[in-house]
C-alpha cells in the first residue's frame, strides 16, 4: 500500500477576506469533508513549520519580503488589485511554503511514498520582486530549490494543471535546466502568458513545455496532453522528484474559468503522474495545492486526488459528474505542441 503524506495547518484559515474568491473556506470546507470520508486516518500527518527565510529568499527578492511582512505587521493591504494582505498572510504565507518544504522532506527522506499539502495562500504566480494572482511566495519553485539544495537533487518536474499559466514558476526557472517546467493551462487568459513558443531560454531552453489550452477542454484532452506531452518528455528529462501544482479550477463548476475536467478526471491525472513518478523517480511525488474555487466541487477534488494517491479502495468522490457540454477537439494544439518540442 503506498504511503501518503499530508501537511495542514489551520493558521492558514486567518489568511481570508470576505468576497474574494481565494479564501478561508477553500481550506475549512475540504478539511470539513477529509474528515468525514475517514481518509485522514490513512495518511502520514506531516507537521507544519515555517520555511527558513533562507528558503525564500533562494527565489524572492529580500526587499520584496520586507514589504509583505512590513505590510502584515501594519494591519494589511494589497500588493495588486486583487492578491490581498492581512495581518496573518506574512506568516500563513511562510506556514505555505514550510508545510510544502516539510512534506517534500518527508518524501525525500523516505517516510512516505508521495504527499499533498494542503496549503493557501498559494504560489505559482508569485514573481521574483511581485505577489500576483492571489500569490504570496512561490511555494512551489521553493520547494523545487530547496530539494536541489538540501537533498542534492540535480533534476525535478513541476507539473501545473491550474487553469491559469503558472507564470511565476516559469520566470524563476526560464533559464534553468535543471528544473523542467510544464503547464496546462487556458488560454487566452488570464496571466496572459505560457504560449507554446515560450521553451525556456538559454541553458533552459527547451525546459518551459507550455500546453496551452482553448476553454472547453475536458478530461480527454487533458489526459491526452499528459500521456502524449508530458509522459515522453518526462522520460526524456528522467527527473528524480515530481511536484505538482495542483490546481482545481479547470473543473467545469469553477466559477473563475471555462474548463471542463470532472472530479474523475482529475484522479485520472493523478494516475497518470503517479506510473511517471513510479517509472521515472520511486514514486516521489508531492502535490501543492494552487486554485479551485467551486466550494462543492473543491473538497471531493482534494478527497480524490488523495485516496488516489493512497491507492484507497474507496476511490472517485464525484457527486457532480461529468459536464453537461461536449468538451473541444485539441488535436491540433497537441500537435504544435509536440512539434515545438521535438515529439511530432
Amino acid at each position: 500500500m503506498t504511503k501518503t503524506a499530508i501537511v495542514y495547518d489551520p493558521f492558514n484559515l486567518k489568511h481570508t477576506m470576505e468576497g474574494h474568491p481565494e479564501n478561508h473556506r477553500r481550506l475549512e470546507r475540504t478539511w470539513a469533508l477529509l474528515q468525514e470520508a475517514g481518509v485522514l486516518e490513512r495518511l502520514l500527518r506531516v507537521p507544519s513549520g515555517e520555511a527558513p527565510l533562507e528558503a525564500i529568499l533562494r527565489l524572492h527578492a529580500e526587499k520584496y519580503v520586507r514589504k509583505v511582512r512590513r505590510m502584515s505587521q501594519r494591519g494589511g493591504g494589497f500588493l495588486d488589485q486583487e492578491t490581498y494582505v492581512t495581518p496573518h498572510t506574512y506568516q500563513a504565507a511562510l506556514l505555505a511554503a514550510g508545510g510544502l518544504l516539510n512534506l517534500v522532506d518527508a518524501v525525500l527522506e523516505g517516510l512516505a511514498h508521495n504527499g499533498f499539502a494542503l496549503v493557501r495562500p498559494p504560489g505559482h504566480h508569485a514573481l521574483y520582486s511581485q505577489g500576483m494572482g492571489f500569490c504570496i511566495f512561490g511555494n512551489v519553485a521553493i520547494a523545487a530549490r530547496h530539494a536541489q539544495e538540501q537533498h542534492g537533487l540535480e533534476r525535478i518536474l513541476i507539473v501545473d494543471f491550474d487553469v491559469h499559466h503558472g507564470n511565476g514558476t516559469q520566470d524563476m526557472f526560464y533559464q534553468d535546466d535543471s528544473v523542467l517546467f510544464f503547464s496546462t493551462h487556458q488560454y487566452p487568459f488570464w496571466p496572459g502568458s505560457g504560449g507554446v513558443d515560450e521553451i525556456g531560454a538559454g541553458p533552459g531552453k527547451g525546459f518551459t513545455v507550455n500546453v496551452p489550452l482553448p476553454a472547453g477542454t475536458g478530461d480527454q484532452g487533458y489526459l491526452a496532453t499528459f500521456r502524449e506531452i508530458l509522459a515522453p518528455v518526462a522520460q526524456r528529462f528522467r527527473p528524480q522528484l515530481i511536484l505538482v501544482s495542483a490546481g482545481y479550477d479547470p473543473h467545469w463548476m469553477d466559477p473563475l474559468a471555462n474548463q471542463l475536467v470532472s472530479i474523475t478526471g482529475f484522479g485520472q491525472l493523478i494516475q497518470e503522474l503517479m506510473a511517471l513518478a513510479d517509472g521515472l523517480c520511486d514514486g516521489r511525488l508531492v502535490c501543492t495545492l494552487e486554485g479551485g474555487y467551486n466550494l462543492q466541487a473543491l473538497p471531493h477534488c482534494i478527497l480524490t486526488s488523495l485516496r488516489t494517491l493512497s491507492q484507497d479502495p474507496a476511490g472517485v468522490s464525484d457527486p457532480f459528474g461529468p459536464p453537461p457540454t461536449e468538451e473541444e477537439d485539441i488535436s491540433q494544439r497537441i500537435a504544435q505542441v509536440k512539434a515545438a518540442h521535438g515529439l511530432a
